[in-house]
């Protein structure tokens, strides 16, 4: 089901798929990524996907970078939710200044940064910056990372609340070692917590300013052809993404196991019954349709970034909310495999309960709500003015 087009990245990453599906189990009983799936995907360049060419980075198309995440996610989602995120903050950094990504980049192209962005930061404000202090929630893959992206607001000189980012360097920080989760166990999204640090302006960006071209950082790379675009698609490309993967999966593995299973109080064959042959058509065609929505929309951002041209508030919400509704098929057409996949897939040793888990975590993040994106499409459609207090 997956595109065709050339995509080197992509060959690479399913040569790694058998040894980071080999790990799956490790990972969700560590609560974290392996630390050797790390160095798998950073031994191919797949952390560079988003760094800028001047650092020795890839500056990859969305679409080639989203498909290579939707196979990884099919070996191991948790694996696959934190790397992507290490990958697409590279994006988002690349708008800061470039003082900030030569502290970042300059002696080590292979850094990374992990995040907790919603504003739970309190700050202090200080000559030159400000003091930053906060527990720092669902930060994914910061055990793999060198630095933290985090959220606050911050007074502007009309006293109003502005949406920022701050960025600390790791010895800024301490792990506090508590996901315990049912979804994504292995994806190590602990809570990052910060007593007065001070950050230096230069490492704080508004987030208005990174979706409209405001940013810092906007403009250093004239000739690249990804970072004239908003930060925030690219930082929530690998949600959908990764509930495609799992639901692809899903589809794999229901049909591996359904061909030889037998009912225990009959014999009956399962693989050839009416109802399993139709949960199966129903759910490919949804995870068909879940595909062609995401890369309709992959290419666009493609697109646009090629041409310097900023999307419309119309086109991003679309995006926002196309994304949305294709993780909420993925996960009705995994919900609808694994209620026909007998008891033996509630095993833990079983994959399919796993894909089930971690389907669902997908539709958990505020970014895939589909409850708050309906509501945000239908203002559109309408004509209103979006309601600030839908994230």
């Amino acid at each position: 089901m997956e595109n065709t087009i050339s995509n080197p990245m992509l060959e690479k990453v399913k040569a790694l798929l058998p040894e980071i599906a080999s790990r799956a189990a490790q990972a969700e009983q560590d609560r974290q990524v392996p630390a050797e799936n790390i160095a798998l995907l950073k031994g191919i360049g797949l952390n560079r996907a988003f760094l800028p060419k001047a650092y020795g980075g890839l500056e990859m198309s969305l679409p080639d970078f989203a498909q290579c995440i939707v196979t990884l996610a099919g070996a191991c989602a948790s694996t696959a939710w934190a790397f992507s995120l290490l990958c697409t903050h590279n994006h988002q950094l690349a708008m800061f200044p470039k003082q900030l990504q030569d502290e970042i980049w300059g002696e080590n192209p292979d850094a990374t940064a992990s995040s907790s962005i919603a504003p739970f930061g309190k700050i202090e404000e200080v000559e030159g910056g400000v003091m930053f202090s906060g527990r720092m929630g669902w930060s994914s893959g910061c055990d793999h990372a060198e630095w933290a992206i985090l959220g606050f607001h911050r007074l502007n000189q009309a006293g109003e609340k502005v949406y920022c980012f701050a960025v600390l360097p790791r010895q800024d920080y301490e792990i506090l070692d508590d996901w315990y989760a049912i979804g994504m166990r292995g994806s190590g999204s602990k809570t990052l917590v910060v007593d007065k640090a001070f950050v230096p302006n230069h490492r704080i960006q508004a987030a208005k300013d990174m979706m409209e071209g405001k940013s810092a950082g906007f403009g250093l790379y004239p000739d690249s052809k990804i970072y004239y675009t908003p930060y925030r698609p690219y930082f929530a490309s690998g949600f959908s993404a990764i509930s495609l993967g799992v639901a692809e999966r899903m589809l794999e593995a229901f049909k591996e196991k359904t061909k030889n299973r037998v009912r225990a109080y009959t014999g009956a064959s399962v693989g050839n019954s009416v109802p399993a042959l139709m949960r199966l058509a129903e759910s490919t065609h949804q995870v068909a349709a879940a595909r062609a929505l995401l890369e309709k929309a992959w290419e666009e951002h493609r697109e646009h970034g090629e041409a310097k041209r900023y999307p419309t508030r119309e086109t991003l919400t679309f995006w926002r909310t196309n994304q949305a509704y294709a993780v909420k098929m993925c996960i009705e057409a995994v919900d609808r495999l694994f209620a026909a996949a007998g008891g033996g897939a509630w095993f833990e040793t079983n994959e399919m309960q796993r894909l089930f888990r971690d389907s669902h975590m997908t539709g958990a993040h505020a970014y895939t709500d589909y409850d708050v994106c309906a509501q945000i499409l239908g203002r559109e459609l309408m004509g209103l003015d979006p309601d600030p207090s839908l994230t």
